[in-house]
């Protein structure tokens, strides 16, 4: 349940976070289908590793 409380708040926070950046330079024009994918593997993968960094510290110091 912690864990799912922790994916909760972290996405909107790496959504965010990863909004800042301007990715629009760093593809070619007219792939935007393949940036969104890009977009929504980046947000899921650093949402998924700071979720269980976050988690194994809790973890960690309770033990």
């Amino acid at each position: 349940m912690l864990k799912l409380i922790l994916y909760v708040i972290c996405l909107p926070l790496v959504v965010y976070s990863v909004d800042s950046i301007n990715l629009n330079q760093i593809f070619k024009k007219n792939k935007t289908y393949q940036a969104r994918v890009f977009y929504v593997i980046l947000v899921l993968s650093i949402s998924y590793l700071l979720t269980n960094f976050i988690y194994d510290f809790y973890n960690f110091n309770l033990t």
